[in-house]
């Protein structure tokens, strides 16, 4: 079975490679670090930060030992199938409720009576429990039935959370009670989240009808689903709408020709223009109306956003060689770390700490260097490896195995401190203390003038 990496590929390696490892390294340092940075007028642009070189050796055990390990069988958990590796279904989930509970779910596996109108195999049943830290104790636990094999779980603030089946969304609290949401007029594709919580980014396909027009305020996928009234012979399209979460207002919906990620903070979404060669500029458009220019970067390919917290923002970068790096900077364009990352590392999940203050980067290791003459397959894959960095400063504070292999994630989570790591491995949730993370810095400025 052959797969790709999830990135675009760079395109063809040379034939003959004349740069030693340290060359590459100097040439990447080149491309992610040289680019200009954003300024206000009269200012003096910051220092540069060192960049560090990530390890590249696969841990083989936790770089400090679990705290607390809590049995997975005895819950009922089994390791997944050979055949699971490589198609990135979601098979678990593992979210912190405070600092001492964790909401476990996972697939069940087992015969289930069809529903009609639902394709062999995308039916499927969810165990959900809550478990109580250090002992393990159940406290809570239901069974779900969901309907495709993709992202079924988000958390929102206080122990609440979002479950996503086909096109409804419902919410649930500590206690697994569950109540309708949101429903839309198509499948939702997948699901965002703004640092704070307070919007909820969805691509969703949907008839070409159904969409609430841009900076609707009354319309939402509620009041815009019909299921008595279809448009046949019409393809469904589909849509990306920024809501709401407190009251399912519409910021922004446009139609899209695939699903994308949108990364979103309480005042707006971040954008990455492509100019002349390897120039990228990120501009911050607001809800309200305008944009700013974020800062700039220097990429090969299209580089991968996210916001760490509400001014800090994880660009991940490569280089024409292909190597990568992860940037951090803030929306005042100040550049806090680089991280070049280690080559035969694929797929990268994020986990953030909802103080934004740590982060865990997942990868799957494999045996080589995949490119469109190297493709992947499931016998290349050699592991998953859980890195927990510091969003202040990019250090590590964390490295660990995770098995079984779970391609799509929902096998380590981070505490609202930021202090306690969870990771499914060797048999067992096996829970983390770490030394308080640093604090982010201060906010360089306060200017919010649009363009």
């Amino acid at each position: 079975m052959a797969m790709a990496n999830g990135r675009k590929a760079p395109g063809p390696a040379p034939r003959f490679r004349m740069l030693t490892r340290a060359g590459l390294y100097l040439a990447a340092a080149m491309i992610f670090l040289l680019a200009p940075q954003a300024s206000h007028a009269g200012d003096k642009r910051p220092a540069e930060p060192k960049i560090r070189e990530l390890s590249g050796r696969f841990p083989d055990k936790p770089s400090i030992a679990p705290a607390w390990s809590i049995p997975v069988e005895p819950l009922g958990f089994a390791a997944p199938g050979a055949q699971y590796l490589g198609q990135r279904n979601a098979l678990a989930s593992l979210d912190f409720i405070g600092e001492d509970r964790l909401l476990f779910t996972f697939r069940v596996p087992g015969l289930l009576r069809r529903e009609p109108g639902v394709e062999m195999g995308e039916q499927r049943q969810i165990r959900a429990l809550v478990l109580a830290l250090p002992s393990g104790a159940v406290q809570a636990q239901d069974t779900w039935t969901v309907h495709d094999r993709d992202r079924y779980l988000w958390m929102l603030k206080d122990g609440h959370f979002l479950l996503r089946d086909r096109n409804n969304l419902l919410e649930g609290d500590a206690t697994l009670n569950l109540k309708p949401f949101l429903r839309f007029p198509g499948p939702l594709l997948s699901i965002g989240l703004d640092p704070d919580r307070q919007f909820l980014v969805t691509n969703s396909s949907e008839p070409v009808k159904t969409a609430a027009k841009a900076g609707s305020e009354k319309t939402s996928p509620a009041a815009a689903s019909d299921d008595n009234d279809e448009e046949s012979g019409r393809e469904p399209d589909l849509v990306v709408r920024v809501l709401g979460l407190d009251t399912g207002r519409v910021m922004l919906v446009t139609r899209v020709r695939s699903a994308i990620h949108l990364p979103i903070n309480s005042d707006g979404y971040l954008g990455g223009l492509r100019g002349e060669g390897a120039n990228w500029t990120l501009d911050m458009n607001y809800f309200t109306g305008g944009s700013r220019i974020v800062g700039t970067l220097l990429s090969a390919c299209t580089p991968d956003l996210d916001f760490l917290s509400e001014r800090v923002v994880l660009a991940t970068a490569c280089s024409d060689m292909g190597d990568e790096a992860l940037v951090a900077m803030t929306t005042d364009g100040e550049k806090l770390w680089t991280d070049l990352t280690p080559d035969r590392l694929v797929w990268p999940l994020l986990t953030m700490a909802p103080n934004g203050l740590r982060m865990a980067r997942e990868t799957l290791v494999v045996s080589h260097a995949v490119n469109a003459f190297a493709p992947l397959g499931t016998d290349d894959i050699k592991g998953q490896w859980v890195r927990v960095m510091d969003a202040a400063t990019g250090a590590v504070a964390l490295e660990a195995p995770a098995s079984p292999i779970l391609d799509a994630g929902g096998n380590v989570a981070i505490s609202p401190s930021g202090r306690r790591v969870a990771v499914i491995d060797a048999g067992a949730i096996q829970v983390f203390d770490l030394s308080a993370p640093p604090e982010l810095p201060a906010s360089a400025s306060s200017d919010r003038t649009k363009r």
